[in-house]
């Protein structure tokens, strides 16, 4: 069996073990070294990286085909991909960059399989004397548009 399926087929069995947890990435570079990249819907711990490694390790002979692993935790850092990482961080503000370069921030307050929708919050000046109102609106953005969607870390 090839070896990339073969640990694709090690990962979704431990995965099938675990609905809690599920893949963000897995590359495999040309020295064989193996990256997995998990999210949780209530996180994921450094166990759950345990035993998703030793799902892979403990069934792959390093005799037949020498490897590297590392099995890691999508960070704060790791942008959003998938709708059920949307739906983790929803109430959470996000920064959103669509495919034509525009970056929009807003709260992320629905999703579904097709779309997100953010709460817009921003100031804009009165239609009629000076001074400024606030606004709120929602803006659904369709996944196909979305280059790159992070969680704005705030202090």
């Amino acid at each position: 069996m090839e070896f990339r399926k073969r640990i694709e087929e090690l990962l979704n069995e431990f995965l099938e073990t675990r609905k809690d947890l599920f893949l963000i990435d897995l590359k495999i570079s040309a020295g064989d070294d193996i990256t997995v990249i998990l999210d949780g819907d209530n996180g994921v711990s450094l166990q759950d990286c345990l035993d998703a490694s030793r799902a892979i390790e403990f069934n792959m002979d390093r005799e037949e085909h020498d490897f590297s692993l590392q099995v890691m935790s999508a960070g704060l850092s790791e942008p959003l991909s998938t709708p059920r990482q949307f739906a983790k961080n929803m109430g959470r503000e996000i920064e959103v960059l669509l495919n034509d370069s525009t970056k929009i921030e807003g709260e992320l307050a629905k999703i579904d399989e097709e779309k997100i929708t953010l709460i817009l919050r921003y100031r804009k000046p009165k239609d009629i004397g000076k001074g400024k109102v606030d606004v709120e609106e929602e803006k659904e953005i369709p996944y196909s548009e979305i280059k790159k969607a992070l969680v704005t870390i705030k202090f």
